[in-house]
């Protein structure tokens, strides 16, 4: 499979700075380490708890924040060349034509639109920004774009706050795709809309991704949801990724204890079925002092001595990546303590 991004070592540090004069004194570690290879063509989901790095991770991505250190390396589709945009500045990314390329739909489209734009004029901007479309060719674009999404021209001439929330989320969907993007971000896209409506956005995303051939980054903490729209899945926990594997393999035989707690948390429609809840004890530590050794040892019903003084390394165990010491052990460990 072809890669369209490789993300090495990648680390987001926000300082947090104190005393008379201001100095560092410490840093919450929203990303500590994240190795992560994302391939052309797929939906890759990214869960886990609040805090956990996921939507740091999407937005360094975009260059919405620069990260502290590491690597994003960006290989465009039209370029013979990649490109590591980590310490690349905005201009250099316009004018390499790699901007327009990443681009991201947000949680909440209310709040990312302009009140006081027609809605012709917010999927328009990013047009006029990026290439030299204009007149009617801008505006033929922009129906075309609305049609895509399944909205029509008796829409242009509307504001925001005038449409219902699917209907803001499909402007927003047009609006990014107006640049011809190869990788989009989507960042809890569906969890502000109703359930009937979120199932239309979802079966549109599908859609546009195989239509158009994208990639996407799928944000979210609704395990059902990204059971459905994503091929694989990559699973957090305090600034490191602890699972990686294909979505039906995923949820299937999970491995990490973390992935095993989480899924075991989703409702089961069989009666028959009598499933037991794996519940974590404590809170998620902060991300100022993260533990030593494995992050999660002081919530794993399972942690040994080792996992309290190193770290596991995110393996490869066939098409599915873990990080834990006992990897082999836990769905006997799992029967046991849970049967």
């Amino acid at each position: 499979m072809e890669k369209i991004l490789e993300l090495k070592n990648l680390k987001k540090h926000y300082p947090i700075y104190g005393g008379v004069f201001k100095k560092e004194i410490n840093s919450v570690k929203a990303l500590d380490g994240v190795d992560l290879d994302i391939y052309r063509g797929e939906c890759l989901g990214v869960v886990g708890e609040s805090g956990c790095g996921k939507t740091t991770t999407s937005k360094a991505i975009i260059k919405l924040h620069d990260p502290t250190s590491g690597e994003i390396i960006f290989h465009p589709k039209d370029h013979k060349d990649s490109y590591d945009i980590a310490r690349m500045k905005p201009r250099h990314m316009k004018k390499n034509g790699l901007r327009s390329k990443l681009q991201m739909v947000f949680q909440d489209p209310t709040t990312s639109m302009n009140p006081r734009m027609l809605v012709k004029n917010i999927i328009a901007e990013p047009i006029i920004e990026n290439t030299n479309i204009k007149g009617k060719a801008l505006e033929d674009r922009v129906v075309e774009l609305l049609e895509m999404v399944g909205l029509t021209r008796n829409h242009l001439y509307r504001y925001s706050h005038e449409f219902s929330g699917g209907q803001r989320q499909r402007i927003a969907v047009a609006r990014a795709l107006a640049t011809n993007p190869e990788f989009l971000v989507l960042d809890e896209p569906t969890s502000a809309l109703d359930v009937s409506v979120q199932a239309q956005i979802l079966n549109l995303m599908d859609s546009l991704r195989k239509k158009l051939n994208l990639t996407y980054m799928f944000v979210t903490h609704h395990l059902l949801v990204v059971k459905y729209i994503s091929t694989r899945i990559a699973v957090m926990y305090l600034g490191k990724i602890v699972e990686i594997a294909e979505t039906e393999k995923l949820f299937e035989n999970p491995v990490h204890p973390y992935t095993n707690a989480l899924l075991s948390g989703i409702p089961s429609t069989d009666l028959d079925i009598e499933k037991k809840r794996i519940i974590l004890k404590g809170d998620v530590p902060s991300p100022l002092n993260p533990p030593e050794g494995c992050r999660f040892h002081t919530r794993c019903p399972f942690a040994i001595e080792l996992c309290k003084k190193k770290e596991p390394v995110l393996e490869d165990i066939g098409n599915h990546k873990v990080a834990c010491h006992r990897k082999d052990e836990v769905q006997e460990l799992i029967s046991k303590k849970f049967a």
